[in-house]
């Protein structure tokens, strides 16, 4: 027995940090003190005035082709290359140089970019990466005889330049060794059984999952991240390599496009959703303080926990104000988009058909998305304190050397349904949809709905009913503890996944024939550019003249 039953039970409550983590600590702490030395650099730097127009502007843009907030940058890099190089470039030569600092502009023009902080030689950066997917556009579609599969490649180009310039702009290092860390801890973990044909798959999976979960890449990222997986020296490549991954375009799409729909995704993204909320909770905390965390675990333990509590209440209430948000830009998108249209078209429709105008349904039909939006927010909980507690308990996992995992993480072997039961099923879910829908339209027939009102309604609740969907998925990153099964869960999924499917089905349709956004995009947008390059050039000119007569 110890002498001292204080320090005994100090000593107890006392854990060691892994290895891994002390690297966390230490990334985080430079990168928290690191200083600017390089004020003699040239920086890229636009006018304040101008950069507003084209801020304002992107917005706009924005507000009518909804895309997560997270992947606005390099949808916009990807618009910009399009316009400079498929559209003007038509007309003139394309110069890499030029196209990579007109986009480093508009990327700092449109708030994407810090001013006045990039250094020049970004440029000659950025352009290289251009320069290679011009050529690999020179060389690959050449070889392509078929117009459809031509066209499917040449955009398949774009979305790669794309991902490759938005990874060169957003380099993080400390998100680099989380991922490292992730990884790690996972690949020692996760196994598969003894039977299973996709062994071989296990670690690029894996390494997918975090950047699918934890960074949040799209599918444009990702297929950028299996390129470099099957060609080790793309980022310096060179003509021969260009020329040699030219020859076998197709084939290289088919074999990334089989891994980004392996069976083996949902298990592992499931796996690795609980520990990227782990490690982003880790990072909020060590990086508000890493010297004060550190010595914590020594000089006392119980503040560790206490800190991981902090910081997740901080993440919940940061989720509530995201799904606020992405609920008001779904509704922005929806209104500017989908129901201007709608309700434009509705009154000659209905009275085209001989139906008599009932302003009841339309009032209901204006009235609705909102509505249902904010009923999906407001019934939106914020997550129990078990699910606290579990995210507490999985920091200290990741985190303690005492605490750490040690039985593995089996996945199952993906099993594969008869043509039969299949067959089955598919009936029954069609039954699923008619009975759904039918209610639907029987309620909207009492309440003296038009055939036309009864359409834009149906359009509305479907594409509502898919974003309410989306947006919750905003709130529900931060869950752990995965909701208990009910009978009332039950029915409510039993009729809402007809009505969001079809939601989804629609988006996707619908988003390719958005006339707001041919509108911005093919008649507005260059321009406007033009304009606000104009407008750049004079102010320059302004403030030369200025110092001359100073």
């Amino acid at each position: 027995m110890s002498l001292n039953p204080t320090i005994s039970r100090r000593e107890e409550g006392m854990f060691t940090p892994n290895e891994n983590v002390k690297k966390l600590f230490q990334v985080i702490y430079r990168e928290k003190n690191k200083t600017e030395d390089d004020d003699d650099i040239p920086k890229i730097k636009v006018s304040e005035l101008i950069s507003r127009l084209a801020f304002y502007y992107e917005k706009i843009r924005n507000s009518v082709d909804y895309n997560e907030e997270y992947l606005l940058r390099k949808d916009s890099i990807l618009r910009n290359l399009k316009r400079q190089i498929a559209i003007e470039g038509s007309l003139k030569a394309v110069n890499a140089e030029d196209v990579a600092k007109n986009l480093l502009l508009e990327l700092i023009r449109a708030g994407y970019l810090p001013n006045n902080k990039l250094p020049e030689t970004k440029i000659g950066e950025i352009a290289v990466v251009i320069s290679k997917y011009l050529n690999l556009r020179l060389f690959g579609l050449s070889k392509i005889d078929n117009e459809k599969i031509r066209d499917k490649i040449g955009k398949w180009i774009f979305n790669l330049a794309a991902a490759e310039i938005e990874e060169k702009l957003n380099v993080n290092i400390v998100a680099q060794t989380a991922i490292g860390n992730i990884y790690e801890l996972l690949s020692e973990h996760i196994a598969l059984p003894d039977n299973s044909i996709y062994k071989s798959d296990r670690e690029i999976q894996t390494y997918l999952s975090i950047y699918r979960i934890f960074m949040k890449f799209d599918n444009d990222m990702m297929e950028f991240l299996l390129l470099k997986y099957y060609n080790a020296d793309w980022a310096k490549a060179g003509d021969q390599e260009i020329k040699y991954l030219a020859n076998r375009l197709e084939a290289v799409k088919s074999e990334i496009d089989a891994q980004i729909n392996h069976p083996l995704t949902a298990q592992l993204n499931k796996i690795v959703s609980r520990y990227a909320v782990y490690f982003t909770i880790l990072n909020d905390v060590v990086s508000d303080n890493p010297v004060g965390v550190y010595e914590g675990f020594k000089n006392d333990p119980k503040a560790f926990p206490r800190l991981v509590k902090k910081f997740v209440q901080k993440r919940y209430h940061e989720a509530n104000i995201k799904l606020r948000r992405a609920a008001a830009r779904s509704i922005i998108y929806i209104f500017l988009t989908k129901m201007i249209l709608a309700f434009i078209l509705e009154a000659p429709a209905t009275l085209w058909l001989g139906e008599v105008f009932n302003y009841n349904s339309l009032a209901i039909n204006i009235g609705f998305p909102p509505l249902l939006l904010f009923l999906v927010v407001l019934f939106t909980r914020t997550p129990s304190e078990a699910n606290t507690q579990k995210i507490v308990q999985g920091v200290e996992e990741i985190v303690f050397i005492e605490k750490e995992r040690k039985e593995p993480i089996v996945l199952r072997q993906p099993s594969k349904r008869s043509q039969g039961v299949n067959a089955v099923f598919a009936v029954i879910y069609a039954i699923t949809f008619f009975i759904t829908f039918g209610l639907v339209i029987y309620f909207l027939d009492k309440i003296h709905f038009t055939f036309v009102s009864i359409i834009i309604f149906l359009f509305f609740l479907t594409l509502v009913s898919f974003f309410s969907l989306r947006i919750r998925k905003v709130a529900r990153e931060i869950y752990i503890v995965e909701n208990k099964e009910s009978i009332f869960n039950f029915i409510m999924d039993f009729f809402c996944v007809p009505i969001v499917e079809v939601g989804k089905w629609l988006n996707e349709k619908f988003s390719r024939i958005n006339f707001f956004v041919f509108v911005l995009d093919f008649i507005i947008e260059a321009p406007f550019k033009i304009f606000v390059d104009i407008a750049e050039e004079w102010t320059k000119y302004v403030q030369e003249r200025k110092e001359e007569i100073m």
